[in-house]
């Protein structure tokens, strides 16, 4: 059947209110006109991999959408893709092949060329990735131009929640706009996330990129509670600081301007006198979700 006719099918379900119809994404189709502001390069990346740990573990598949955007978030156009498997020097654990789909026989004599992806990254203002600490701290082991990047992750610097969103995996935002996706291949979910940074959000109705790029933007600073009671950890805890297993003690990151209100809260509830010497790390784009600013390390 022609895909219009089942597009007016879909359409004739939803409208009965009785159904909701989930499509296929498709590749970003961008826009003909030419931006009339100033416009930037952006990578959306994505990784498959041997497994979680990034001192030992190994990618195994890159997905890359290199797209110009505009100051104002709008994407306009798609400037290239990329998509390699690479043979890992172990075999590909089992568990990661029923995940992904990904087998020995798949990534056998395929090799990320090193030369390209440093020419495709060069010119790019941020890298975007869904869980950019993982990705992050993956790629920059292998390819030291990420190292040098801004990086931006799109499911925890956007207020999927407040936004009316239930949840932040991709799947679950895609469901959301209307949409599926062949989940855990690199490509795949590339550009299922540039569909939803193109979209405008649900509640506030900014684009999705624009929000996401005005908070990478924003420094953070990360604030430590070394020497804190034994007795204030629950006290912590409820206000959301971790715990460092290196450095055995408690942070937080917060923005710029809630430093006075934090060193307040330290002052009067955990150590319970004015605290002159309290370590604040100023974090931005450049080292944010890096495996050099990464406190459980």
């Amino acid at each position: 059947m022609a895909e219009d006719a089942l597009d007016t099918i879909a359409d004739a379900l939803e409208g009965t209110g009785a159904y909701r119809v989930l499509r296929r994404v498709r590749p970003f189709a961008g826009y003909s006109a030419q931006p009339d502001e100033p416009t930037f390069v952006g990578l959306i990346l994505d990784t498959e991999t041997t497994g979680l740990d990034h001192t030992a573990d190994e990618v195994i598949e890159l997905g890359i959408i290199k797209f110009e955007y505009g100051a104002s978030g709008r994407v306009y156009r798609v400037l290239g893709t990329y998509n390699q498997l690479h043979q890992p020097s172990r075999p590909i654990p089992a568990e990661v092949t029923r995940l992904t789909g990904i087998t020995d026989a798949d990534v056998a004599g395929q090799c990320i060329d090193d030369a390209h992806l440093q020419a495709l990254a060069a010119d790019a203002a941020v890298v975007i990735a869904h869980n950019a600490s993982f990705d992050r701290q993956m790629c920059e082991v292998r390819w030291p131009i990420f190292a040098e990047k801004n990086w931006a992750c799109s499911c925890h610097q956007i207020p999927w929640r407040e936004e009316g969103h239930e949840g932040q995996k991709l799947s679950y935002l895609l469901a959301d706009y209307g949409f599926f996706h062949d989940g855990h291949r690199a490509i795949d979910d590339c550009h299922a996330l540039l569909a939803l940074l193109a979209s405008p959000l649900r509640t506030s109705g900014r684009l999705a990129l624009s929000c996401l790029l005005e908070t990478a933007r924003r420094p953070t600073v990360r604030i430590w509670a070394a020497g804190s009671p034994i007795e204030t950890k629950d006290l912590l805890k409820a206000r959301r600081y971790r715990w460092s297993g290196q450095r055995r003690c408690w942070y937080i990151d917060v923005e710029e301007d809630r430093l006075d209100i934090e060193r307040t809260f330290l002052s009067q509830e955990v150590f319970r006198r004015e605290v002159r010497d309290l370590r604040a790390d100023r974090i931005t784009a450049r080292d944010r979700f890096s495996a050099r600013t990464n406190p459980d390390l």
